[in-house]
């Protein structure tokens, strides 16, 4: 299990571009709250890299979305733990998310795209010229970003952050990748 191996498997199921470089937000995202929770930030990352691996066949069947990524991950020989969080980041299956991984996949999977649309309509349109009050600005407005799922982005409580600190990690994370996701 390595980000190379990785990168290769979403490269070779995924070839929507915006959708790779959410994959890679929500990596950027994992490893930044890997580092503040002290976690493995490659097993993390990993998890967030892969976790919308089967997106694009399952688009039209979202009660398949996440549970047809698993087992493809599982194929490949993925840890468990990589498996299940994937598995369970999407709450149609109504299944539990024990981990701090699960969790945390959960949250900052929407925080990315509430992150993106902020940056889009700021003047500049670069992730480098907003910041977290700008940011938990646009979550309060319901109206901006509707598919952000906003209760899910504050199940960020269940991993031990404030929505503040949560939207600053993520981020600040984002912004370290800025080039790659080209904001």
């Amino acid at each position: 299990m390595n980000r190379i191996e990785a990168l290769k498997h979403v490269k070779a199921n995924v070839k929507n571009k915006n959708l790779i470089k959410h994959m890679l937000a929500t990596e950027a995202v994992m490893k930044g709250l890997a580092r503040k929770l002290k976690q493995d930030e490659v097993k993390w990352g990993i998890v967030g890299l892969l976790h919308d691996i089967d997106y694009e066949k399952t688009a039209k069947n979202p009660e398949k979305h996440s549970l047809i990524g698993a087992q493809m991950l599982e194929e490949l020989g993925y840890d468990d733990d990589i498996v299940y969080a994937v598995k369970v980041h999407n709450d149609m299956h109504g299944l539990k998310r024990n981990s701090l991984m699960d969790k945390a996949l959960y949250s900052s999977d929407p925080l990315t795209g509430l992150i993106v649309a902020a940056a889009l309509i700021s003047p500049e349109k670069k992730l480098n010229k907003i910041d977290e009050k700008f940011v938990l600005n646009r979550f309060k407005e319901k109206s901006f970003a509707k598919g952000a799922n906003r209760d899910q982005i504050a199940a960020c409580k269940e991993i031990g952050l404030e929505l503040e600190e949560f939207i600053e990690i993520g981020l600040s994370s984002m912004q370290e990748i800025s080039k790659e996701l080209e904001l």
